[in-house]
């Protein structure tokens, strides 16, 4: 799968829903989850994967994390070109303590989405 594709209408669904709950007022760990999600989904995508992390960086900014904050200015410093050249930890959450290039577990209803959008998830 080519990086310049467009994300597939469903996984642009999916991952539109989930910016759109990481923007929306609740609380912060339901907002970080929404966003946490999205980045799985937006990984093999520049685009979305940069948007994501600028997401990231607006709630680490409105919870005065300035460790979050720090760990997504330096994401966001690299979440494109490591997914325009393919080289990203799946699963991961994109949040600082998860490591910056630690693979993590895909959740099943991402991973079903990321597989019908032909990605090719690494074991």
């Amino acid at each position: 799968m080519s990086r310049r594709t467009p994300m597939p209408s469903a996984l642009l669904e999916a991952f539109t829903a989930e910016l759109t709950a990481a923007r929306a007022p609740g609380p912060t760990a339901e907002r970080w989850r929404a966003a946490e999600r999205a980045h799985i989904l937006s990984q093999p995508w520049p685009r979305p994967h940069t948007r994501t992390h600028g997401v990231m960086l607006r709630l680490a900014l409105r919870d005065r994390d300035l460790r979050e904050a720090i760990g997504q200015l330096v994401r966001l410093a690299v979440a494109t070109p490591g997914s325009a050249a393919g080289k990203y930890p799946d699963g991961n959450t994109g949040r600082t303590r998860a490591g910056l290039t630690t693979p993590m577990p895909i959740p099943d209803d991402l991973a079903a989405l990321l597989c019908e959008a032909g990605v090719a998830l690494r074991p």
